[in-house]
Protein backbone atom coordinates (compact mmCIF):
# COMPACT_ATOMS: atom_id res chain seq x y z
CA UNK A 1 0.00 0.00 0.00
CA UNK A 2 1.27 3.55 -1.17
CA UNK A 3 2.09 6.24 1.43
CA UNK A 4 2.64 9.15 -0.65
CA UNK A 5 1.07 12.24 1.65
CA UNK A 6 4.41 14.04 2.33
CA UNK A 7 5.42 14.92 -1.28
CA UNK A 8 8.41 17.69 -1.62
CA UNK A 9 7.30 20.65 -3.27
CA UNK A 10 3.75 19.94 -3.47
CA UNK A 11 1.64 22.90 -4.30
CA UNK A 12 -0.42 23.80 -1.09
CA UNK A 13 -4.03 24.70 -2.33
CA UNK A 14 -6.03 21.83 -3.74
CA UNK A 15 -6.41 21.14 -7.03
CA UNK A 16 -10.02 20.96 -6.73
CA UNK A 17 -12.79 21.39 -4.11
CA UNK A 18 -16.19 20.24 -3.55
CA UNK A 19 -18.10 22.00 -0.84
CA UNK A 20 -21.82 20.25 -0.61
CA UNK A 21 -22.48 19.53 -4.04
CA UNK A 22 -25.66 18.31 -5.07
CA UNK A 23 -26.29 17.26 -8.70
CA UNK A 24 -30.23 16.22 -9.85
CA UNK A 25 -31.33 15.25 -13.29
CA UNK A 26 -35.11 15.87 -12.40
CA UNK A 27 -36.30 13.80 -9.51
CA UNK A 28 -33.05 11.67 -9.30
CA UNK A 29 -30.59 12.53 -7.18
CA UNK A 30 -27.12 11.46 -8.40
CA UNK A 31 -24.97 13.43 -5.69
CA UNK A 32 -26.00 14.59 -2.55
CA UNK A 33 -24.20 16.64 -0.21
CA UNK A 34 -20.71 15.82 -1.57
CA UNK A 35 -17.81 18.13 0.14
CA UNK A 36 -13.84 16.54 -1.21
CA UNK A 37 -10.67 18.25 -1.31
CA UNK A 38 -7.97 16.87 -3.92
CA UNK A 39 -4.58 17.58 -3.42
CA UNK A 40 -1.33 17.42 -5.10
CA UNK A 41 0.45 14.12 -4.57
CA UNK A 42 -2.74 12.36 -3.54
CA UNK A 43 -4.02 9.71 -5.21
CA UNK A 44 -7.91 9.29 -3.97
CA UNK A 45 -8.94 5.78 -4.89
CA UNK A 46 -13.01 6.08 -5.62
CA UNK A 47 -15.33 2.68 -5.11
CA UNK A 48 -19.19 1.95 -4.65
CA UNK A 49 -21.57 -0.06 -6.22
CA UNK A 50 -22.95 0.44 -9.79
CA UNK A 51 -24.72 3.49 -10.23
CA UNK A 52 -23.46 4.96 -6.86
CA UNK A 53 -22.72 8.36 -8.12
CA UNK A 54 -18.96 7.86 -8.88
CA UNK A 55 -19.12 9.25 -12.59
CA UNK A 56 -21.78 12.34 -11.65
CA UNK A 57 -19.02 13.03 -9.38
CA UNK A 58 -16.08 12.86 -11.61
CA UNK A 59 -18.23 14.71 -13.74
CA UNK A 60 -18.79 17.21 -11.37
CA UNK A 61 -14.83 17.74 -10.57
CA UNK A 62 -13.63 18.03 -14.23
CA UNK A 63 -16.88 20.49 -15.18
CA UNK A 64 -18.70 18.69 -17.39
CA UNK A 65 -21.63 19.00 -15.12
CA UNK A 66 -21.82 22.24 -12.62
CA UNK A 67 -23.66 21.32 -9.36
CA UNK A 68 -27.29 22.30 -9.18
CA UNK A 69 -26.42 22.89 -5.66
CA UNK A 70 -23.34 23.54 -3.76
CA UNK A 71 -20.18 24.86 -5.13
CA UNK A 72 -16.75 23.98 -6.84
CA UNK A 73 -13.88 25.50 -6.46
CA UNK A 74 -10.24 25.67 -9.13
CA UNK A 75 -6.85 26.22 -8.53
CA UNK A 76 -7.46 28.29 -11.51
CA UNK A 77 -10.63 30.61 -9.81
CA UNK A 78 -10.83 33.48 -12.68
CA UNK A 79 -14.51 34.14 -11.76
CA UNK A 80 -15.27 34.84 -15.88
CA UNK A 81 -14.55 31.13 -17.03
CA UNK A 82 -17.12 28.70 -16.84
CA UNK A 83 -16.84 25.12 -14.50
CA UNK A 84 -15.39 23.23 -17.23
CA UNK A 85 -12.59 26.12 -18.37
CA UNK A 86 -11.86 25.91 -14.88
CA UNK A 87 -11.35 22.63 -14.91
CA UNK A 88 -9.30 22.69 -17.91
CA UNK A 89 -6.99 25.64 -16.79
CA UNK A 90 -6.35 23.98 -13.60
CA UNK A 91 -4.93 20.73 -15.45
CA UNK A 92 -7.57 18.43 -14.98
CA UNK A 93 -8.17 15.38 -17.53
CA UNK A 94 -10.40 12.55 -17.13
CA UNK A 95 -10.51 8.82 -18.83
CA UNK A 96 -13.71 7.56 -18.87
CA UNK A 97 -15.11 3.83 -19.02
CA UNK A 98 -16.68 4.54 -22.14
CA UNK A 99 -13.90 5.55 -24.45
CA UNK A 100 -14.37 8.60 -26.40
CA UNK A 101 -11.60 8.11 -29.15
CA UNK A 102 -12.68 9.36 -32.50
CA UNK A 103 -12.37 5.47 -34.54
CA UNK A 104 -11.74 7.30 -37.94
CA UNK A 105 -9.04 9.17 -37.15
CA UNK A 106 -5.73 7.94 -36.20
CA UNK A 107 -3.83 7.82 -32.56
CA UNK A 108 -1.54 11.08 -33.00
CA UNK A 109 -4.63 13.33 -34.65
CA UNK A 110 -6.77 12.09 -31.71
CA UNK A 111 -4.20 13.68 -30.06
CA UNK A 112 -4.61 16.62 -31.87
CA UNK A 113 -8.04 17.62 -30.72
CA UNK A 114 -7.19 17.91 -27.06
CA UNK A 115 -4.32 19.73 -27.88
CA UNK A 116 -5.64 23.63 -28.68
CA UNK A 117 -1.96 25.18 -28.78
CA UNK A 118 -0.63 22.98 -31.28
CA UNK A 119 1.47 24.51 -33.83
CA UNK A 120 0.03 24.88 -37.09
CA UNK A 121 3.21 24.06 -38.74
CA UNK A 122 4.63 20.46 -39.25
CA UNK A 123 1.73 19.88 -36.40
CA UNK A 124 1.38 16.29 -37.56
CA UNK A 125 5.34 15.30 -36.36
CA UNK A 126 5.11 17.06 -33.26
CA UNK A 127 2.11 15.14 -32.40
CA UNK A 128 3.24 12.22 -33.65
CA UNK A 129 6.26 13.06 -31.02
CA UNK A 130 4.15 13.52 -28.11
CA UNK A 131 2.01 10.61 -28.69
CA UNK A 132 5.01 8.52 -28.79
CA UNK A 133 6.95 9.78 -25.75
CA UNK A 134 3.27 9.35 -23.82
CA UNK A 135 2.63 5.82 -24.88
CA UNK A 136 6.50 5.16 -24.00
CA UNK A 137 6.14 7.25 -20.78
CA UNK A 138 2.89 5.00 -19.16
CA UNK A 139 3.43 1.85 -21.14
CA UNK A 140 6.92 0.98 -22.16
CA UNK A 141 7.12 -1.75 -25.30
CA UNK A 142 4.07 -0.77 -25.90
CA UNK A 143 4.12 -1.59 -29.86
CA UNK A 144 1.62 1.07 -31.00
CA UNK A 145 2.20 3.39 -33.95
CA UNK A 146 1.18 6.91 -33.79
CA UNK A 147 0.23 6.80 -37.06
CA UNK A 148 -2.42 3.85 -36.80
CA UNK A 149 -6.42 4.11 -36.97
CA UNK A 150 -8.05 3.88 -33.88
CA UNK A 151 -10.54 1.72 -35.28
CA UNK A 152 -8.12 -0.57 -36.00
CA UNK A 153 -7.12 -1.15 -32.60
CA UNK A 154 -8.18 -3.55 -29.99
CA UNK A 155 -10.13 -2.30 -27.16
CA UNK A 156 -7.49 -2.57 -24.80
CA UNK A 157 -4.90 -1.07 -27.34
CA UNK A 158 -7.27 2.17 -27.97
CA UNK A 159 -8.10 2.34 -23.64
CA UNK A 160 -3.87 2.90 -23.30
CA UNK A 161 -4.06 5.89 -26.09
CA UNK A 162 -6.31 7.08 -24.60
CA UNK A 163 -4.82 6.75 -20.72
CA UNK A 164 -1.47 8.11 -22.53
CA UNK A 165 -2.84 11.64 -24.39
CA UNK A 166 -4.60 12.33 -20.56
CA UNK A 167 -0.89 12.02 -19.24
CA UNK A 168 0.44 13.67 -22.05
CA UNK A 169 2.42 16.65 -22.10
CA UNK A 170 0.15 19.03 -24.21
CA UNK A 171 -1.43 22.72 -23.61
CA UNK A 172 -0.36 22.58 -20.33
CA UNK A 173 0.96 19.61 -17.56
CA UNK A 174 -1.76 17.88 -16.26
CA UNK A 175 -2.29 18.38 -12.06
CA UNK A 176 -5.16 15.69 -11.49
CA UNK A 177 -5.78 12.97 -14.05
CA UNK A 178 -9.46 11.66 -13.56
CA UNK A 179 -9.23 7.63 -14.51
CA UNK A 180 -12.62 5.31 -14.14
CA UNK A 181 -11.98 1.60 -14.68
CA UNK A 182 -8.80 2.10 -16.64
CA UNK A 183 -7.80 -1.22 -16.18
CA UNK A 184 -11.23 -2.82 -17.35
CA UNK A 185 -9.52 -3.73 -20.80
CA UNK A 186 -6.12 -4.50 -20.15
CA UNK A 187 -4.24 -7.57 -18.85
CA UNK A 188 -2.32 -7.93 -15.68
CA UNK A 189 0.85 -7.10 -17.13
CA UNK A 190 -0.08 -3.77 -19.14
CA UNK A 191 -2.18 -2.82 -16.19
CA UNK A 192 0.91 -3.01 -13.85
CA UNK A 193 2.56 -0.41 -15.84
CA UNK A 194 -0.34 1.92 -15.66
CA UNK A 195 -0.52 1.31 -11.40
CA UNK A 196 3.39 2.05 -11.40
CA UNK A 197 3.39 5.17 -13.29
CA UNK A 198 0.42 6.45 -11.17
CA UNK A 199 2.87 5.92 -8.22
CA UNK A 200 5.24 7.85 -10.19
CA UNK A 201 3.08 10.81 -11.20
CA UNK A 202 1.82 11.32 -7.91
CA UNK A 203 5.04 10.89 -6.18
CA UNK A 204 6.26 14.19 -8.65
CA UNK A 205 3.56 16.31 -7.15
CA UNK A 206 0.47 15.29 -9.90
CA UNK A 207 -3.34 13.66 -8.43
CA UNK A 208 -5.22 10.75 -9.06
CA UNK A 209 -9.07 10.08 -8.89
CA UNK A 210 -8.91 6.52 -9.68
CA UNK A 211 -12.17 4.62 -10.05
CA UNK A 212 -12.24 1.07 -9.86
CA UNK A 213 -13.78 -2.18 -8.70
CA UNK A 214 -10.82 -4.36 -8.44
CA UNK A 215 -9.85 -3.91 -4.74
CA UNK A 216 -5.98 -4.55 -5.62
CA UNK A 217 -5.45 -2.25 -7.54
CA UNK A 218 -7.21 0.42 -4.76
CA UNK A 219 -4.78 -0.76 -2.28
CA UNK A 220 -1.52 -0.71 -4.32
CA UNK A 221 -2.18 3.25 -5.47
CA UNK A 222 -4.32 4.88 -3.25
CA UNK A 223 -3.28 7.29 -0.25
CA UNK A 224 -6.94 7.69 0.52
CA UNK A 225 -10.44 5.80 -0.21
CA UNK A 226 -13.40 7.38 -0.51
CA UNK A 227 -16.74 5.40 -0.39
CA UNK A 228 -20.07 6.49 -2.30
CA UNK A 229 -23.65 4.27 -1.81
CA UNK A 230 -26.52 6.37 -3.43
CA UNK A 231 -25.18 9.39 -4.26
CA UNK A 232 -23.11 10.51 -1.11
CA UNK A 233 -20.00 9.92 0.28
CA UNK A 234 -20.26 7.83 2.93
CA UNK A 235 -16.01 7.33 3.95
CA UNK A 236 -13.35 8.86 3.52
CA UNK A 237 -9.77 8.10 5.23
CA UNK A 238 -6.77 6.83 4.60
CA UNK A 239 -6.08 3.87 2.60
CA UNK A 240 -4.32 2.24 5.31
CA UNK A 241 -7.21 2.30 7.73
CA UNK A 242 -9.21 0.10 5.12
CA UNK A 243 -9.55 -3.48 4.67
CA UNK A 244 -11.08 -5.14 1.85
CA UNK A 245 -14.21 -6.09 4.44
CA UNK A 246 -14.37 -2.57 5.77
CA UNK A 247 -14.79 -1.37 1.95
CA UNK A 248 -17.92 -3.69 0.88
CA UNK A 249 -19.33 -3.43 4.12
CA UNK A 250 -19.20 0.18 3.48
CA UNK A 251 -20.37 0.28 0.32
CA UNK A 252 -23.13 -1.80 1.60
CA UNK A 253 -23.40 -4.70 0.30
CA UNK A 254 -21.47 -7.86 1.67
CA UNK A 255 -20.29 -10.05 -1.54
CA UNK A 256 -19.12 -13.88 -0.56
CA UNK A 257 -16.12 -14.72 0.58
CA UNK A 258 -13.21 -15.46 -1.74
CA UNK A 259 -13.36 -19.14 -0.36
CA UNK A 260 -16.38 -19.30 -2.91
CA UNK A 261 -14.49 -18.89 -5.82
CA UNK A 262 -12.75 -21.63 -7.65
CA UNK A 263 -10.45 -22.40 -4.77
CA UNK A 264 -12.56 -24.64 -3.81
CA UNK A 265 -12.93 -26.39 -7.40
CA UNK A 266 -14.69 -29.79 -7.11
CA UNK A 267 -15.04 -32.06 -9.85
CA UNK A 268 -18.06 -32.35 -11.92
CA UNK A 269 -19.93 -34.88 -15.01
CA UNK A 270 -19.30 -33.60 -18.13
CA UNK A 271 -21.51 -34.25 -20.86
CA UNK A 272 -20.68 -34.57 -24.44
CA UNK A 273 -18.31 -31.92 -26.38
CA UNK A 274 -20.42 -29.63 -28.18
CA UNK A 275 -17.69 -26.93 -28.90
CA UNK A 276 -14.69 -27.61 -31.15
CA UNK A 277 -12.30 -25.22 -33.00
CA UNK A 278 -9.24 -25.94 -35.27
CA UNK A 279 -7.13 -24.52 -33.10
CA UNK A 280 -8.22 -27.47 -30.59
CA UNK A 281 -10.29 -24.96 -28.23
CA UNK A 282 -13.25 -27.44 -27.61
CA UNK A 283 -16.12 -27.42 -24.58
CA UNK A 284 -18.32 -29.53 -23.07
CA UNK A 285 -21.75 -29.89 -21.99
CA UNK A 286 -21.90 -28.21 -18.93
CA UNK A 287 -18.04 -27.24 -18.54
CA UNK A 288 -16.84 -23.34 -18.30
CA UNK A 289 -13.67 -23.00 -20.31
CA UNK A 290 -11.73 -19.56 -19.75
CA UNK A 291 -9.64 -17.92 -22.44
CA UNK A 292 -6.67 -16.65 -20.63
CA UNK A 293 -3.30 -15.13 -21.79
CA UNK A 294 -2.02 -11.18 -22.57
CA UNK A 295 -4.81 -8.94 -24.08
CA UNK A 296 -4.67 -8.91 -27.99
CA UNK A 297 -3.17 -12.25 -28.29
CA UNK A 298 -5.78 -14.04 -30.13
CA UNK A 299 -8.69 -14.56 -27.47
CA UNK A 300 -11.30 -12.73 -29.29
CA UNK A 301 -10.59 -13.36 -32.36
CA UNK A 302 -11.52 -16.90 -31.07
CA UNK A 303 -14.61 -16.96 -29.56
CA UNK A 304 -15.90 -14.73 -33.27
CA UNK A 305 -15.44 -17.83 -34.81
CA UNK A 306 -17.38 -19.96 -32.32
CA UNK A 307 -19.90 -17.65 -32.66
CA UNK A 308 -20.26 -18.06 -36.34
CA UNK A 309 -19.82 -21.18 -36.20
CA UNK A 310 -23.10 -21.91 -34.58
CA UNK A 311 -25.39 -19.40 -35.20
CA UNK A 312 -26.39 -18.71 -38.68
CA UNK A 313 -26.08 -15.91 -41.39
CA UNK A 314 -28.90 -14.97 -42.71
CA UNK A 315 -31.93 -15.59 -40.06
CA UNK A 316 -32.67 -15.56 -36.27
CA UNK A 317 -33.71 -18.91 -34.52
CA UNK A 318 -36.95 -19.65 -31.31
CA UNK A 319 -33.93 -22.21 -30.17
CA UNK A 320 -30.05 -20.15 -30.81
CA UNK A 321 -27.42 -22.42 -30.17
CA UNK A 322 -24.84 -19.63 -28.68
CA UNK A 323 -25.21 -16.45 -27.53
CA UNK A 324 -22.44 -13.69 -26.98
CA UNK A 325 -22.00 -11.15 -24.30
CA UNK A 326 -19.99 -8.35 -25.42
CA UNK A 327 -16.84 -6.59 -23.64
CA UNK A 328 -17.05 -3.34 -25.76
CA UNK A 329 -20.32 -2.70 -25.46
CA UNK A 330 -20.21 0.94 -27.29
CA UNK A 331 -19.35 -1.41 -30.57
CA UNK A 332 -20.78 -4.80 -29.97
CA UNK A 333 -23.16 -4.70 -26.90
CA UNK A 334 -25.85 -1.92 -26.49
CA UNK A 335 -28.05 -0.36 -28.66
CA UNK A 336 -27.76 3.00 -27.84
CA UNK A 337 -30.97 4.53 -29.09
CA UNK A 338 -33.60 1.94 -27.32
CA UNK A 339 -35.10 1.23 -23.87
CA UNK A 340 -32.95 -0.95 -21.06
CA UNK A 341 -36.09 -3.14 -21.59
CA UNK A 342 -35.67 -3.35 -25.62
CA UNK A 343 -31.88 -3.69 -25.16
CA UNK A 344 -32.45 -6.51 -22.21
CA UNK A 345 -34.65 -8.70 -24.61
CA UNK A 346 -33.76 -8.55 -27.82
CA UNK A 347 -32.16 -12.44 -27.92
CA UNK A 348 -35.34 -13.52 -26.56
CA UNK A 349 -38.11 -12.08 -28.69
CA UNK A 350 -38.56 -14.67 -30.70
CA UNK A 351 -39.16 -17.02 -28.06
CA UNK A 352 -41.99 -15.22 -26.81
CA UNK A 353 -43.13 -13.96 -30.16
CA UNK A 354 -46.46 -15.46 -32.44
CA UNK A 355 -45.17 -15.19 -36.09
CA UNK A 356 -44.85 -11.39 -35.96
CA UNK A 357 -46.26 -10.36 -32.80
CA UNK A 358 -44.28 -9.75 -29.78
CA UNK A 359 -46.12 -11.06 -26.53
CA UNK A 360 -45.23 -7.62 -24.48
CA UNK A 361 -46.68 -8.71 -21.04
CA UNK A 362 -43.88 -11.98 -21.19
CA UNK A 363 -41.44 -9.33 -22.45
CA UNK A 364 -42.20 -7.47 -19.42
CA UNK A 365 -42.24 -10.01 -16.97
CA UNK A 366 -38.65 -11.53 -18.37
CA UNK A 367 -37.00 -8.16 -17.68
CA UNK A 368 -38.24 -7.37 -14.52
CA UNK A 369 -37.56 -10.65 -13.40
CA UNK A 370 -33.66 -10.15 -14.45
CA UNK A 371 -33.73 -6.76 -13.42
CA UNK A 372 -34.09 -8.10 -10.10
CA UNK A 373 -32.10 -11.21 -10.26
CA UNK A 374 -28.73 -9.37 -11.39
CA UNK A 375 -29.38 -6.03 -9.90
CA UNK A 376 -30.14 -3.32 -12.60
CA UNK A 377 -29.88 0.39 -10.57
CA UNK A 378 -32.87 2.02 -12.83
CA UNK A 379 -36.37 2.99 -11.49
CA UNK A 380 -37.80 2.57 -14.89
CA UNK A 381 -36.91 -0.11 -17.31
CA UNK A 382 -38.17 1.87 -20.52
CA UNK A 383 -35.40 4.74 -19.69
CA UNK A 384 -32.70 4.83 -22.28
CA UNK A 385 -29.73 2.18 -22.06
CA UNK A 386 -27.31 5.27 -21.74
CA UNK A 387 -29.37 6.42 -18.69
CA UNK A 388 -27.61 3.74 -17.13
CA UNK A 389 -24.20 3.51 -15.69
CA UNK A 390 -21.43 1.44 -17.79
CA UNK A 391 -21.27 -1.33 -15.08
CA UNK A 392 -25.31 -1.32 -15.43
CA UNK A 393 -25.03 -1.27 -18.71
CA UNK A 394 -22.87 -4.58 -18.77
CA UNK A 395 -25.22 -6.26 -16.15
CA UNK A 396 -27.97 -5.51 -18.87
CA UNK A 397 -25.99 -7.83 -22.09
CA UNK A 398 -25.19 -10.56 -19.45
CA UNK A 399 -28.79 -10.55 -18.31
CA UNK A 400 -29.81 -10.46 -22.35
CA UNK A 401 -27.33 -13.83 -22.90
CA UNK A 402 -28.46 -15.68 -19.55
CA UNK A 403 -32.53 -15.16 -20.17
CA UNK A 404 -32.15 -17.08 -23.74
CA UNK A 405 -32.24 -20.45 -23.70
CA UNK A 406 -28.62 -20.85 -25.63
CA UNK A 407 -26.74 -23.74 -24.63
CA UNK A 408 -23.64 -22.52 -25.11
CA UNK A 409 -22.27 -19.04 -23.97
CA UNK A 410 -20.00 -16.83 -25.50
CA UNK A 411 -18.20 -14.17 -23.03
CA UNK A 412 -15.73 -11.40 -24.05
CA UNK A 413 -14.70 -9.94 -20.97
CA UNK A 414 -18.10 -9.81 -19.54
CA UNK A 415 -17.10 -8.34 -16.20
CA UNK A 416 -15.98 -5.48 -16.96
CA UNK A 417 -16.85 -2.25 -14.69
CA UNK A 418 -19.08 -4.36 -12.42
CA UNK A 419 -19.14 -4.00 -8.85
CA UNK A 420 -17.32 -6.51 -6.37
CA UNK A 421 -20.35 -7.56 -5.47
CA UNK A 422 -22.21 -8.37 -8.76
CA UNK A 423 -19.31 -10.19 -10.08
CA UNK A 424 -19.48 -12.71 -7.07
CA UNK A 425 -23.48 -13.41 -8.05
CA UNK A 426 -22.50 -13.68 -11.32
CA UNK A 427 -19.65 -16.17 -10.60
CA UNK A 428 -22.32 -18.16 -9.04
CA UNK A 429 -25.56 -17.40 -11.50
CA UNK A 430 -22.39 -19.19 -14.50
CA UNK A 431 -21.88 -21.97 -12.16
CA UNK A 432 -25.93 -22.70 -11.25
CA UNK A 433 -26.10 -22.84 -15.46
CA UNK A 434 -23.21 -24.59 -15.62
CA UNK A 435 -24.87 -27.25 -13.36
CA UNK A 436 -27.78 -27.57 -15.07
CA UNK A 437 -26.12 -28.35 -18.40
CA UNK A 438 -25.04 -24.62 -20.15
CA UNK A 439 -21.31 -24.11 -21.33
CA UNK A 440 -19.11 -21.16 -21.55
CA UNK A 441 -16.77 -20.11 -23.09
CA UNK A 442 -15.21 -16.77 -21.28
CA UNK A 443 -12.48 -14.95 -22.01
CA UNK A 444 -11.21 -12.53 -19.30
CA UNK A 445 -8.42 -10.28 -18.10
CA UNK A 446 -9.01 -10.71 -14.66
CA UNK A 447 -7.02 -13.61 -12.80
CA UNK A 448 -9.91 -14.14 -10.19
CA UNK A 449 -12.50 -14.62 -12.84
CA UNK A 450 -10.19 -17.55 -14.55
CA UNK A 451 -9.88 -19.20 -11.89
CA UNK A 452 -13.26 -19.66 -11.98
CA UNK A 453 -12.97 -21.88 -14.97
CA UNK A 454 -12.93 -25.55 -14.99
CA UNK A 455 -10.59 -25.69 -18.22
CA UNK A 456 -8.18 -22.94 -19.39
CA UNK A 457 -6.96 -22.17 -22.51
CA UNK A 458 -4.07 -19.53 -22.08
CA UNK A 459 -2.97 -17.76 -25.91
CA UNK A 460 0.12 -16.76 -26.96
CA UNK A 461 0.70 -14.94 -30.20
CA UNK A 462 -2.76 -15.98 -31.67
CA UNK A 463 -2.15 -19.51 -30.70
CA UNK A 464 -3.14 -22.15 -27.60
CA UNK A 465 0.56 -22.12 -25.33
CA UNK A 466 -1.45 -24.15 -22.35
CA UNK A 467 -4.23 -25.74 -21.38
CA UNK A 468 -4.70 -26.04 -17.70
CA UNK A 469 -7.27 -27.60 -15.76
CA UNK A 470 -8.26 -28.81 -12.03
CA UNK A 471 -5.27 -27.68 -9.75
CA UNK A 472 -3.09 -26.47 -13.04
CA UNK A 473 -5.25 -23.42 -12.77
CA UNK A 474 -2.98 -20.99 -11.30
CA UNK A 475 -2.09 -17.44 -11.48
CA UNK A 476 1.97 -18.52 -11.60
CA UNK A 477 0.84 -21.23 -14.41
CA UNK A 478 -0.92 -18.67 -17.01
CA UNK A 479 1.39 -15.96 -16.27
CA UNK A 480 4.52 -18.86 -17.20
CA UNK A 481 2.64 -19.93 -20.71
CA UNK A 482 1.67 -16.38 -21.50
CA UNK A 483 5.54 -15.03 -21.49
CA UNK A 484 7.02 -18.46 -22.41
CA UNK A 485 7.94 -17.70 -25.70
CA UNK A 486 8.89 -14.31 -25.32
CA UNK A 487 11.27 -14.60 -22.79
CA UNK A 488 12.91 -17.94 -24.69
CA UNK A 489 13.13 -15.18 -27.69
CA UNK A 490 15.30 -13.15 -25.70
Amino acid sequence: MSDLHTIPGAVSAPVVSLDAAHMSFGPVHALRAATLEIAAGECIGLVGHNGAGKSTLANVINGRLSPTQGAVTYRAGDATLTNGQKAQASGVRSVFQELSLCPNLTVLENLRIPFRTMPRKNWRRVARQKMQDALDLVFPGHGIKPSATVGNLTIAERQMVEIAIAFADRDSEPSLVILDEPTSSLDAAIAQQLLDHIKRFCTEGGAVLFISHMMGEIFDVSTRIVIMKDGQIVDDQPARNFTRESIVDAMGHVAPDDTDTGATRTAKTLGAEVVRAENGLNARQGEIVGLAGLAGHGQAEALAQIFFDHSSVWKSSGNPEVVFVAGDRTRDGVMPLWSILRNLSLTTLSEFSNRILVDRGKESDLVQNWKQRIGIRTDNVSNPILSLSGGNQQKVLFARALASSAPIVVMDDPMRGVDVGTKKEVYQMIRDEAAKGRSFLWYSTETDEILECDRVFVFRTGHIAAELSGDEITEENILAASFEMQEAAV
